[in-house]
C-alpha cells in the first residue's frame, strides 16, 4: 500500500481518489473548493490538505486530475504547488487531458528536482471512473511507470506505457480523434434512420452485431434517440481537447479534415446552449435542421 496524494476532485478525480482509498492506500486529497474535499472525506477513509504542497508532503505518488494546462501548472508549480512538497524519488502522475508540451515541460522540471513524472490521461468518462475501469495512456520513464502502475490499477482496466514524456497526451489525442468521428457518424446514422421511417432502435440493435459495432453505439444510441444529453463528457470539454489536438496536428503536419469539421459542429452545439451536454448531442444539431 502506498501513501498517495490526489489533487483535483472533479467528476473524474473524486471517484478515482475513492478507489485508491478503498484499495487500502493512504490518501490525502486537495481540491480548490474545500467543500468537495470535506464531502470526499465523509465518504472515504482519508484526509485533506489546504494546499497542493501540503497534500504532497510525504507522498510516494501524487495523482492530479484538473482542467487544462494552466490549471495543471497552478497546482504543480510555485511555492504552494505539489512539486514544492514532494521529496526526491516521489512521482507525479498527471491524469489531466492536457498538451504534450506541458507534459514535457513538467517532466523536465521534475527531473531537475529528482522527481518522477508521468503524463497519464484517461478515457472512459465519468462512468469509467466510478466503476474503476478507465483506460490510462502513459508517457514517461519506464522506472517511474513500474512504480506507479500497481497503484493506478485501483481505477483502471487498461494501462500502457506509450513512450517518453508527452506520449500519453498524444495517445489521448488519438482517442479523441476517433471519438469525434464515431459520434458524428452515429449521429448521422440515427438521423438517417429516423428520416427514412425505420425503427431506429431496431436498426442499432441489428448493426451493433456487425462491423458497425462500437462503444458509442452500444452505450449512447438509446439516450441519443430519447434526446437525453444532460450527462457524460461535456461538449465544452471535448472542444478543449480538440483544440489541443488540432494545434498539435498543425505542428506535426497531420491532416485531420473530419476532426476539424466535427469541432465546428460542436461549436454549433455550444451556440444552441449545449456546452454542458454530452458529446453525443451532435444528433440534436442534425434534428434542428442544421
Amino acid at each position: 500500500m502506498a501513501k498517495v496524494a490526489f489533487i483535483g476532485l472533479g467528476v473524474m478525480g473524486y471517484p478515482m481518489a475513492g478507489h485508491l482509498a478503498r484499495n487500502g492506500h493512504q490518501v490525502t486529497v486537495y481540491n480548490r473548493s474545500p467543500g468537495k474535499a470535506e464531502q470526499w472525506m465523509a465518504e472515504y477513509a482519508g484526509s485533506s490538505a489546504p494546499t497542493p504542497r501540503e497534500a504532497a508532503q510525504g507522498a510516494e505518488l501524487v495523482m492530479c486530475c484538473v482542467g487544462n494546462d494552466d490549471d495543471l501548472r497552478g497546482v504543480v508549480l510555485g511555492e504552494q504547488g505539489a512539486f514544492a512538497g514532494m521529496a526526491p524519488g516521489a512521482i507525479l502522475v498527471d491524469h489531466t487531458t492536457a498538451s504534450s508540451d506541458v507534459a514535457r515541460e513538467l517532466a523536465a522540471l521534475a527531473a531537475e528536482r529528482g522527481l518522477g513524472f508521468l503524463d497519464a490521461p484517461v478515457s472512459g468518462g465519468q462512468a469509467g471512473a466510478v466503476n474503476g475501469v478507465l483506460t490510462v495512456m502513459v508517457g514517461g520513464e519506464a522506472e517511474a511507470y513500474a512504480s506507479a502502475e500497481p497503484v493506478i490499477q485501483s481505477y483502471a482496466r487498461m494501462i500502457r506505457l506509450m513512450g517518453a514524456a508527452g506520449s500519453g497526451q498524444l495517445t489521448k489525442m488519438v482517442n479523441q480523434i476517433c471519438i469525434a468521428g464515431l459520434v458524428q457518424g452515429l449521429s448521422e446514422a440515427l438521423h438517417f434512420a429516423q428520416r427514412a421511417g425505420l425503427d431506429a432502435h431496431g436498426a442499432m440493435e441489428v448493426i451493433s452485431k456487425g462491423a458497425a459495432q462500437s462503444w458509442q453505439l452500444e452505450n449512447r444510441h438509446k439516450t441519443m434517440l430519447a434526446g437525453e444529453f444532460d450527462f457524460g463528457f461535456a461538449v465544452d470539454w471535448m472542444r478543449k481537447d480538440l483544440s489541443i489536438l488540432l494545434d498539435e496536428a498543425r505542428r506535426n503536419g497531420a491532416q485531420l479534415p473530419v476532426t476539424a469539421l466535427v469541432d465546428q459542429f460542436y461549436a454549433e452545439v455550444q451556440a444552441m446552449g449545449g456546452g454542458r451536454w454530452d458529446t453525443s448531442s451532435l444528433l440534436a444539431r442534425l434534428q434542428r435542421g442544421r
